[in-house]
C-alpha cells in the first residue's frame, strides 16, 4: 500500500536499531530513556539521553527499559519505541506496520508485551521475528535452502 510503510526494530538491552523499507537503516541509538521524576515527562531518548547517565541532577534518571533482549520497564520501552517510530518516520496519516525482533527463548508473557509495546507506540500491527532468523536473513542466508539444514559432517565429527 502506498499509505503505509513498513519499518523493522530490533530493540536490543545496549541499542535500538531501525529499518525502514527502501531506505536501509535510519537509526541506530542507544536503548536508554531519560525522564524527569516529578512529572514523568520523557526529556530525551537514545543517544542523547545516554549522555545524561550519571550526569543528571536527582529529579532526572536515565533508565534503560530493557534487560537480556526483554522488556523489563513496559512503560519506558512503550514511550521510548513511540519516539523512535516519530524520529524516522515523522508525522504520519497512517501507522506502519513494524516487524519486531525477539530473542528465540521469549516466554508468551513477553511476546504479548512487545506486541502491545508496539501498538500502543503507534504500529498499525506488530509482527515479530526470532533473532537468529532476523540474523540470517540479514546475512543473506535463504532461510528455506536445504544446505541452511545440513547434516553435520560425519567425517570430520563436527557439527
Amino acid at each position: 500500500m502506498v499509505f503505509s510503510s513498513d519499518i523493522g526494530i530490533d530493540l536490543g538491552t545496549a541499542s535500538v536499531l531501525v529499518y525502514v523499507k527502501g531506505k536501509g537503516i535510519v537509526l541506530n541509538e542507544p536503548s536508554v530513556v531519560a525522564v524527569d521524576k516529578q512529572t514523568g515527562k520523557i526529556l530525551s531518548v537514545g543517544e542523547s539521553a545516554q549522555k545524561m547517565l550519571g550526569r543528571t541532577p536527582g529529579n532526572i534518571v536515565a533508565i534503560r527499559p530493557m534487560r537480556e533482549g526483554v522488556i523489563s520497564d513496559y512503560e519506558m520501552t512503550e514511550r521510548m519505541i513511540k519516539e523512535f517510530i516519530r524520529k524516522v518516520m515523522g508525522f504520519r496519516l497512517f501507522k506502519p506496520n513494524v516487524v519486531m525482533c525477539v530473542p528465540s527463548i521469549i516466554t508468551e508473557v513477553e511476546e504479548r508485551a512487545v506486541i502491545d509495546a508496539g501498538t500502543q507506540a503507534g504500529a498499525k500491527r506488530v509482527f515479530l521475528v526470532e533473532e537468529p532468523l532476523a540474523a540470517a536473513i540479514g546475512a543473506g542466508i535463504d532461510r528455506f535452502a536445504a544446505h541452511v539444514y545440513r547434516d553435520f559432517d560425519r567425517s570430520a565429527g563436527s557439527l
